[in-house]
């Protein structure tokens, strides 16, 4: 029993770290075809092995050490990260779970509210005020919206009567996404915000920060920190479509999940950048105030309905 447990965890680490490669292909893809331009298409047949010589390319370069940098958590701080990520990963619902937890909705919560200290980590360990700057501006950003998924994730739950994502799996029906339709847009903003993606990306600000909290990143390190956001792109894929389009552990999951992430990739291409106050009055005065209020709806109808 434990050999088959290392052998599933090894599995879910090999499996989710080669579909975080291939998520960047698809999104060079589908921003290629909106933007009416191929995208990569000269490695391999129509670019396929495109993330494999990008991952040559990335882990083959020098690693650039500021002088002025904090080196110890300079290093640690993109295995953090990706550490986080693939902890994540290990407590989604699959048709043989690795580990199933009575609590792993609490758990999801915990490893998701640590995650903002590699960001904070990185931007300060640098030395560099660009990064600085990101860093903090993604601190408040993912606590602010973590507030917001915290109670929506609870007003789908509740239904369940259960703090189990395997539970919520086996009691999904298809009118919770009717009956949570108002949630599943908040859920939605407050996700991209989470996840630090276009409209949102005020972490890596290009345009007024150089490149945000990774500007002084670069090779493996700049590597492994756009793995695990991609990574956290695939869990929250697959959260939604699991918590809203009553998906098993089939093949119609991945479906979901893929349609999904098109979704976010779709935004950014089809999205400016928003503007940071407006983003946090976003949460604060109009995501904040409808999903506590959600989650008053989803209670009485938990009592009612026993």
């Amino acid at each position: 029993m434990k050999l088959f447990q290392i052998m599933s965890l090894v599995m879910i680490i090999l499996f989710s770290l080669v579909s975080v490669a291939f998520i960047t292909l698809m999104e060079r893809k589908i921003l290629g075809y909106m933007q009416i331009r191929m995208g990569p298409n000269k490695v391999g047949l129509t670019g396929i092995l495109q993330p494999m010589a990008d991952a040559v390319k990335l882990y083959s370069k020098e690693i650039n050490w500021p002088t002025q940098s904090n080196s110890m958590p300079f290093f640690i701080s993109p295995c953090l990260s990706l550490t986080l990520a693939l902890t994540l990963c290990l407590i989604m619902p699959y048709l043989k779970p690795w580990i199933n937890m009575k609590l792993s909705l609490l758990m999801f919560l915990a490893i998701l509210g640590l995650g903002v200290y590699p960001i904070l980590i990185s931007g300060w360990s640098s030395n560099s005020n660009y990064s600085l700057i990101g860093s903090m501006r993604a601190l408040a950003q993912t606590i602010s919206y973590e507030v917001s998924l915290v109670f929506i994730l609870l007003s789908s739950l509740f239904i369940s009567s259960s703090l189990s994502f395997y539970s919520l799996v086996e009691t999904q029906k298809l009118f919770y996404f009717f009956l949570f339709i108002v949630p599943f847009y908040m859920w939605l903003f407050s996700t991209v915000a989470e996840l630090n993606r276009t409209p949102f990306d005020f972490a890596e600000g290009e345009s007024e920060l150089v490149s945000g909290f990774n500007t002084e990143f670069s090779s493996s390190p700049f590597a492994i920190i756009f793995m695990a956001e991609y990574l956290m792109i695939l869990i929250f894929s697959l959260l939604t479509s699991m918590m809203y389009f009553c998906s098993n552990t089939n093949l119609l999951s991945m479906v979901k999940t893929m349609t999904m992430m098109f979704f976010f990739i779709w935004i950014r291409a089809t999205l400016p950048r928003y503007r940071y106050d407006k983003l946090m009055n976003l949460s604060w005065k109009f995501i904040l105030p409808i999903s506590t209020f959600n989650l008053f709806i989803s209670i009485i109808l938990t009592i009612y309905s026993k």
